[in-house]
This record gives structure tokens, C-alpha cells and sequence, in this order.
């Protein structure tokens, strides 16, 4: 009977467990998908937590502390660590972009300048208004943005110098006519090594950053095998002297101490002897270059008076 009282109480204990558990779950799982739809909808701050969007074709360049880590291509709502510790740059890899020489199809009207970006010398030393568009696309999102700057000019550039050899190496015939296709298909194989040539001196730049960061670590060894062991031996040798140091002191401090026991022996027998000695003893220590004549009381009203010194002893 007992038991079957207690069983109502049980379950009612597994009951409010089991609703606890799926109440937490409930709730973590809300948090979830409202953080996921508050960084998917753009909302303000999302990108200090380290959410972004990435559409087909977009990637994305992170920098962590600065320093490059990764370029990530997959689509959807992504995540890195938040600001500062990790930032993201997108770039659209799949947009077909162009820039245009000697035209504008966005303006009626071509200024001065664009129309003289289209005048070229021929080999013949002909003039020729060759307006072109170059169409390019980003192969390294990286690359686009760090490794070369002021892309859009640089290209611009690059083009320009492309197409101008290939023209100053034809006739103005040949340029308008017979050779039109050659001259399209040959710019754009010397754009493209002119192009991959930034991208080898960015290569070798980046080369020798890192040899000589390699010498750099090597010197700094070599000065570290050098200078350590220098260290070591002479802490030893300090070490050494102020043993040595240390022991003379002691011997020395011991040798006064012994010495300062026999004369308290001696003072204790003949007290007035030794006082006596300690006095002209010492007088000796404090006036060494000078003469010095000991008279015994008494004595001196008897005795004359001599000239004691070198005198006495009949130096000149």
C-alpha cells in the first residue's frame, strides 16, 4: 500500500524533469535560430560578432589579427571570430568586369581625356583611334586586395601599355583591317604576362620577406650562441671571485678575532705593559715618516738635550 502511494509522487518528479528538459531545449534552440535570422537580415552589430553573408560567386578574405588566414568561398550565412580579433573583406571572384579605353557607355558625351587615351602610334608612325574594352576577372581575392594596390589603375595601365606595344608594332593597315583579330589576341596574351609579372614581384617580395626573416632569426641565434655562453663564464668567474671574496674576509675577520683574543690575554696579565705597547704601537701606525723619541718620565731634567735623527747617527 505504502508503494502505491508513493508512485503518484514519481512520476510526478519524472514529469516536471522532462518538461524542465524540453523548456531549456525549447529555449536554447530559439536563441539559435534568432541569432541566425538577426545576422542573416543584416541587423546592425551583427558584423561585430563575426557573421556575414556570402552570395553565389563571393568570397570572403580573413584577416586574423591583421595577418592573413583564410579566403572562404562557400555561400550562406558564415561565421569567424568577432572583431578585432578576425575581419572579412568580400570580393565578387564570378563578377565579369571591364573598363573601357577611348569610349564610356555610361556618358553621351567622351571627354578630352578619354579620347586621347585611344590615340596610338603605329609602326609605320601612322596615328590610329583604337578604342577597346578590356574585360577582366578576380582569379585571387587575396591577391585583389592586398597585393597590389590601386587595382582598377594598375590595369588600366597595364592594359594601355599592352595594346600600344602590339599597335607600334604594326602598319595602320594592319591595325584597322587584316590584323585586327591578332592585334586583340596578342594584347591580351601581353596583358596577361604583365599582369602574372606583378603577381611574381609580389611572389619574390614576399620570398625575400621571408629569407630575410630567416637571416634575421639566424643572426639573432649566432648572437645568442655567442653571447650566452660569454654570460655563463663570467657569472662564473664573479661567482668565483666573490667566493674567494668572501673567503678571505672570513680568515681575515678570523685571524683579527684570534688576534684580538691573545691581546685581551695579555692586558688581563700586565695591563699597564700592554697599554703602553697598544699606545706607541699605534703611534707608529699614525705617524710612520716621522721621528719619534720615547723619554722615560723623569728622565728628560736630567738628560741634555740631543739632536736625535740623522744627526745622531752622523748623516750629513
Amino acid at each position: 500500500m505504502a508503494h502505491d502511494e508513493e508512485d503518484p509522487s514519481v512520476d510526478a518528479k519524472v514529469n516536471r524533469s522532462v518538461k524542465r528538459l524540453l523548456t531549456s531545449v525549447l529555449v536554447v534552440l530559439l536563441l539559435l535560430a534568432g541569432s541566425a535570422g538577426w545576422a542573416y537580415t543584416g541587423f546592425p552589430g551583427a558584423e561585430y560578432l563575426g557573421f556575414y553573408q556570402l552570395k553565389p560567386g563571393q568570397s570572403a578574405v580573413i584577416l586574423r589579427l591583421g595577418a592573413y588566414s583564410r579566403t572562404d568561398s562557400q555561400s550562406g550565412l558564415r561565421w569567424h571570430l568577432p572583431i578585432p580579433f578576425e575581419t572579412h573583406d568580400i570580393v565578387n571572384a564570378s563578377e565579369i568586369m571591364r573598363l573601357e579605353f577611348g569610349i564610356r557607355s555610361d556618358t553621351a558625351e567622351v571627354p578630352e581625356g578619354v579620347l586621347r587615351e585611344s590615340n596610338m602610334q603605329t609602326g609605320d608612325n601612322s596615328i590610329v583611334d583604337l578604342g577597346f574594352v578590356m574585360q577582366y576577372r578576380i582569379s585571387d581575392p587575396y591577391e585583389s586586395l592586398y597585393g597590389v594596390a590601386d587595382v582598377v589603375p594598375t590595369l588600366r595601365d597595364a592594359a594601355q601599355a599592352a595594346v600600344r606595344e602590339v599597335v607600334g608594332k604594326m602598319t595602320v593597315d594592319g591595325v584597322i583591317t587584316e590584323r585586327r583579330g591578332e592585334v586583340e589576341l596578342e594584347s591580351e596574351r601581353l596583358l596577361q604576362e604583365i599582369v602574372d609579372s606583378y603577381e611574381r614581384a609580389a611572389f619574390d617580395d614576399v620570398v625575400a620577406a621571408a629569407q630575410d626573416a630567416n637571416l634575421a632569426i639566424n643572426q639573432a641565434k649566432g648572437y645568442e650562441n655567442e653571447v650566452i655562453p660569454r654570460a655563463r663564464a663570467e657569472a662564473i668567474e664573479l661567482t668565483e671571485s666573490a667566493l674567494a671574496y668572501r673567503d678571505a674576509k672570513i680568515a681575515e675577520s678570523q685571524g683579527e678575532a684570534e688576534r684580538f683574543d691573545a691581546l685581551l690575554v695579555a692586558y688581563r696579565a700586565a695591563p699597564a705593559v700592554t697599554r703602553k705597547r697598544l699606545y706607541l704601537e699605534t703611534m707608529e701606525a699614525v705617524l710612520p715618516h716621522v721621528e719619534k723619541v720615547i723619554v722615560e718620565p723623569g728622565a728628560a731634567s736630567i738628560l741634555p738635550h740631543l739632536a736625535l735623527g740623522k744627526a745622531s747617527r752622523g748623516e750629513p
